[in-house]
């Protein structure tokens, strides 16, 4: 049987996909540095897209942080114009969060970073490879995790 015959163990893929993921990260996360960015902070940016204009109190339940923690990430972000506060209308103890436009601006030069960078990483493949490569995630995370 020759090697290209041989059916790979269990372990050998999730090896395979472990490696593949922490590579994918490390460039990632190298390629935010270069960008001013960090991945707290795009995860915090992506929630307000997702969220709108949450209070405060949802934006840290929806990143599991805490509060001290989110008012923290909030005020850098404060700090670089990219969000602002506004009282919650009806509560007055309530803090609302939202966008600025340079926080809109931020956000789409960020995901046309992250168009660029996964282009790079899936270059290599056809596009029915690709898409044979989605069915087969989906497979693994539908059946082999049972979400």
């Amino acid at each position: 049987m020759s090697s290209a015959d041989r059916v790979p163990s269990a372990p050998e893929l999730v090896e395979a996909l472990l490696t593949l993921t922490q590579a994918i990260r490390r460039r990632h996360n190298a390629r935010l540095a270069s960008y001013d960015s960090s991945v707290p902070r795009a995860r915090l940016l992506r929630a307000m897209v997702e969220l709108g204009t949450p209070r405060m109190s949802d934006l840290a339940d929806h990143l599991g942080l805490t509060a001290r923690t989110i008012t923290t990430a909030v005020d850098a972000l404060e700090r670089d114009d990219l969000l602002a506060r506004r009282p919650a209308p009806g509560d007055r103890r309530a803090t609302l969060v939202e966008l600025t436009p340079a926080g809109w601006g931020h956000i789409e030069e960020w995901q046309a970073f992250e168009r660029q960078l996964s282009e790079e990483v899936v270059a290599p493949l056809k596009p029915a490879e690709r898409r044979q490569l989605i069915k087969l995630l989906d497979r693994i995370r539908g059946e082999g995790l049972g979400e």
